[in-house]
């Protein structure tokens, strides 16, 4: 009985607290967008530097905080169900072919191995030197999306990195026998 009233609890229409804790939210998230405003602004340097700084790291966790207090825990509730009902729709599948995870490991390594490499290349090649935003940004963006190729089986190993006590378990391939069998021969 009481999961169906936390089913119910999570399913409920959310009332006036939680749009306005989402428009909050929202408010918050995109003030590091006033930046340009603000530096445009005949204010003095230190001013513009100091409102800058706020709106790139204070105002957004500072808003986040008022979201959550404003929608509750009800409405927390609601919108973490709803989070994790899209990202269980749309998110990886937990097993994957060999096509797609060797394709995948290719995504996952390429902008890692770009990146370590980059500040030794960019002498030789002036392209990298002149693009090196948008090729990290590209990288980036490569990376993220490798981690939904692989699959939740990688998201699985890739946590078990941050754990002390995991343990790798690789299957030995079945082959054929390369122990002597007594005749003599090797």
């Amino acid at each position: 009985m009481k999961d169906n009233e936390k089913t119910t609890a999570v399913k409920a229409p959310p009332g006036w607290r939680f749009r306005i804790g989402i428009i909050i939210f929202v408010v918050g998230f995109l003030s590091p967008l006033l930046i340009p405003v603000i530096a445009a602004m005949g204010l003095p340097t230190a001013w513009k530097a100091a409102i800058s700084g706020l709106l790139a790291v204070g105002i957004p966790e500072v808003f986040s905080l008022v979201a959550i207090a404003v929608v509750g825990k009800s409405g927390f509730k609601y919108l973490k169900g709803r989070i994790f009902a899209l990202l269980r729709k749309y998110g990886p599948p937990d097993v994957v072919s060999r096509t797609r995870y060797r394709i995948g490991l290719v995504m996952f390594l390429l902008p890692l191995l770009f990146g370590w490499l980059a500040p030794y290349l960019s002498s030789l090649i002036p392209f990298i030197k002149t693009h090196c935003i948008a090729l990290g940004i590209i990288g980036d963006a490569l990376f993220v999306v490798s981690l939904f190729v692989l699959g939740g089986d990688f998201w699985d190993k890739l946590r078990a990195l941050f754990i002390h006590g995991a343990k790798a378990k690789i299957p030995v391939a079945e082959g054929p026998s390369t122990h002597s069998t007594g005749s003599g021969q090797a």
